[in-house]
């Protein structure tokens, strides 16, 4: 074997060794070390389609979800933090992930009558806090419960939602 046949080898082998790393990382729970970006990037994909500025991300904001998620463990029951943020929640199976979360709320947006500002039918509330103007930051969190479920909060800082109000 030359030089580049080595190479190419030890590439192979490389790319071999991660996908197996990232196949039983997942597996066990463990998410990549920027784990917030799909969340951030979900949003800011809705907000832009209705021409709202983009969503940041905020480590106050974002450790308040933890630690509200942290109590939703047991069980992962769909209660409201009663917090000082705005808030979206979302619960689901298997590997949920931040986008698939953020995806689901913005599923409300045919719900949504600009015109009237209301919600036409089902809810709309999810989705007009993912689009709310005002709010600037974010914080998510993720927790796999002891039924395998696992539960999803979203904390906006300044809250939206606030009725006779548009998100846009």
């Amino acid at each position: 074997m030359g030089y580049s046949s080595n190479l190419l080898l030890c590439i192979f082998s490389t790319a071999l060794i991660l996908a197996a790393h990232t196949s039983i990382a997942r597996k066990v729970g463990y998410y990549p070390p920027n784990p917030h970006q799909d969340f951030v990037d979900e949003h800011n994909r809705a907000r832009a389609a209705v021409g709202v500025g983009p969503i940041k991300w905020n480590d106050t904001v974002a450790a308040y979800a933890q630690q509200y998620a942290n109590t939703r463990v047991r069980g992962c029951d769909m209660e409201h933090s009663g917090g000082p943020y705005g808030e979206n929640l979302a619960e689901g199976y298997g590997e949920m992930t931040g986008a698939q979360a953020v995806k689901f709320w913005v599923t409300e947006k045919p719900n949504y009558n600009y015109a009237s500002n209301k919600c036409v039918g089902d809810e709309c509330g999810h989705y007009t806090q993912v689009v709310w103007r005002n709010s600037i930051h974010l914080g998510c969190a993720r927790v796999k419960c002891d039924n395998n479920w696992v539960f999803v909060i979203c904390s906006y800082d300044p809250p939206g939602n606030y009725e006779d109000e548009r998100p846009y």
